[in-house]
């Protein structure tokens, strides 16, 4: 166990993939590395990219880590994919498109799965992307799954939230609606070659005219990760809205929520688990006296708690 630890803290990039191997099934190296590890964290910038399939994220998160580094920054990326319905493993779109890249020393793409999770995100992204941050990474990327409108999680997580779309999907309006309007510190635009891109962008700006004073403006890039087009400009956003966060403390207060969701996180899913385990322990009784109506719901969701203790082990299954 020291061994891989000290790997990865010399700098090994095949004892981090193995150790983040760990973290993601949460073995007990994996569970001792997320204490060991957290004290050297809080240096990357997070980077949550979200927005409906088809937009081309991964593509943009490729041309996003060539431009990177370009300008000497190294990056990490942790796409969240769909779970395979026949291996449980992880669709592999993602890394095959970023192949390319993924030979940089100063790049590192990791695929995970979602693992049934709503909101696109995967339970052990947090952290996984605490090691990375560990190992030294300047940006790391978190990439969903894709579900549009569910993707609000993404940005209690990110330092910056992108969320890209695509004209040809629709009432690009009503793509916007249930919040996820209110969840992004940069739209882009991307495929803006194709015919209705000038009406997104048109949309975009109407929607924050309407928002007025009371809603922040929101920068709008237009991209073709194909080319390259307008990624550098997006990526000097980025870092833009990282300096502007510094600026202002909001960092600060990001990192802050950002932290304690994940502490919620972790404990609603223990408690889940718990609470999982207590209805599939249920006397035969009770449950009939459930459906003769003899108890109600909210009684018998009371008693269970009752009998929860709350010292409960975090990570472990």
């Amino acid at each position: 166990m020291s061994d891989l630890l000290a790997r990865v803290r010399a700098g090994d990039r095949r004892a981090l993939a193995r150790l983040l191997t760990h973290v993601e099934n949460r073995t007990p190296l994996g569970l001792a590395a997320e204490r060991e590890f957290f004290r050297q964290t809080g240096r990357a910038h997070l980077v949550g990219i979200t927005g409906p399939p088809g937009a081309g994220k991964s593509t943009l998160i490729a041309a996003l880590a060539r431009e990177a580094r370009r300008l000497g920054l190294t990056i990490a990326v942790l796409a969240v994919d769909p779970t395979s319905p026949i291996t449980g493993g992880a669709v592999m779109g993602d890394r095959i498109r970023m192949l390319d890249i993924a030979s940089d020393d100063g790049v590192f793409v990791r695929s995970l799965t979602s693992r049934g999770r709503c909101g696109g995100l995967a339970p052990s992204l947090c952290a996984m992307a605490h090691l990375l941050d560990a190992f030294g990474f300047d940006l790391i990327v978190l990439e969903t799954v894709g579900a549009g409108q569910d993707d609000v999680e993404i940005a209690r997580l990110a330092d910056t939230t992108v969320l890209v779309l695509v004209p040809g999907l629709g009432d690009h309006v009503q793509a916007l609606k249930a919040g996820t309007l209110e969840i992004a510190d940069i739209f882009v635009v991307n495929k803006a070659d194709l015919p209705e891109a000038a009406r997104v962008v048109g949309d975009l700006r109407s929607l924050q005219r309407l928002a007025g004073a009371a809603s922040p403006h929101i920068p709008i890039h237009a991209t073709v990760a194909t080319t390259g087009d307008g990624v550098a400009s997006l990526l000097q956003g980025i870092l833009d809205h990282r300096t502007q966060l510094d600026a202002t403390g909001q960092r600060l207060e990001r990192l802050q929520r950002r932290l304690l969701s994940e502490v919620r996180f972790l404990a609603l899913e223990a408690l889940e688990e718990r609470l999982d385990s207590a209805l599939a322990a249920l006397p035969e009784n009770e449950r009939a006296a459930l459906v003769t109506r003899q108890v109600d719901p909210r009684t018998l969701a009371e008693r269970l708690l009752k009998g929860l203790r709350l010292n409960l082990p975090l990570g472990s299954h």
